[in-house]
């Protein structure tokens, strides 16, 4: 059911995309906007309080409607799995706007593609080169993928039903709200932004262990073991620095940003990133997603014949 629930999942969000301001997750950013404006008082246990409160009732209602329809039928239990998945991972999150600003540069539409870029990442972005563009765009799919495929699918496979789906999708959006936010005398999103960091060790590394595999084995370890910790977020830095090294292209390195440069560590090794990478980064990802379908697809009949 685990691997059937994955398949039919991204099948149906290659069919009919679902976009992150769906009225699911509006609902649960106004509950965590109500939480915080109510449980707020500067310290860490208040967010320890209200990270529960926004958790708890969404687990239980996957969890529970999971147990009540599988009981019924198992075709109604699977059918649940693929709706939470439909809600809480998808490639077209991301890949739309990957599309969008692959297809704009090849075109000589410099213009079109930063505006799609600025959107996608919330940067400025109107003095960016075609280089400069094409090495966030990496960055940001890279790092979208991670968010909304491969971490969202691991905590899927470890716990039962689709509460670990649930669990890794909302705490990444407490983690945003609260998480980004503690610092100073503001210990309320310090949890959050913890328990981000504890749910991300395990699969991050998977994710660029995969990574590895289906590229530059070689070279994304060692970008890996030597570049990472040089990256602001070492979880992100992991990612980035796998996939570069996987891709054979250079990302990091400084871009022209409000009027002036913004200095970020040089990832990767290889080539310069342009157009063209923006295609093989779709690949090397659909391709790592592939591969843990099949990882899933060897455990599922191993334990069959077990």
């Amino acid at each position: 059911m685990t691997l059937l629930s994955l398949i039919f999942a991204l099948a149906l969000e290659q069919l009919r995309p679902l976009g992150n301001r769906n009225r699911v997750w509006l609902l649960f950013t106004r509950y965590a906007n109500h939480l915080e404006r109510n449980l707020n008082a500067g310290y860490n246990r208040h967010g320890v309080m209200a990270w529960l409160a926004a958790m708890l009732p969404p687990l239980l209602i996957a969890l529970g409607g999971y147990y009540l329809l599988a009981a019924v039928s198992p075709v109604l239990g699977l059918a649940w799995n693929v709706l939470v998945l439909y809600l809480t991972m998808g490639f077209r999150h991301f890949s739309s706007s990957f599309s969008e600003i692959s297809v704009a540069l090849t075109e000589g539409r410099d213009f079109d593609a930063r505006q799609t870029l600025a959107h996608w990442t919330g940067q400025p972005t109107a003095e960016l080169s075609v280089n400069e563009i094409s090495r966030l765009s990496i960055e940001q799919g890279v790092v979208d993928s991670y968010r909304h495929v491969f971490g969202t699918m691991f905590w899927f496979l470890i716990l039962p039903g689709p509460a670990g789906a649930v669990l890794y999708r909302l705490s990444y959006i407490l983690s945003q709200k609260w998480g980004e936010r503690s610092s100073g005398d503001d210990l309320f999103g310090r949890f959050a932004a913890r328990a981000m960091s504890w749910l991300d060790w395990i699969p991050v590394r998977l994710t660029a262990i995969s990574f590895a595999i289906m590229g530059d084995f070689e070279d994304a370890l060692y970008c890996w073991r030597s570049q990472a910790r040089t990256w602001g977020h070492y979880a992100h830095g992991i990612l980035l620095a796998s996939a570069a090294g996987a891709l054979g292209v250079k990302l990091g390195d400084p871009v022209r940003q409000d009027y002036t440069i913004k200095f970020r560590p040089e990832l990767g090794l290889g080539e310069e990133s342009d157009p063209d990478y923006l295609k093989s980064a779709v690949g090397l990802v659909w391709r790592s997603a592939l591969l843990w379908l099949f990882v899933i697809l060897l455990i599922s009949v191993a334990a069959q014949l077990s």
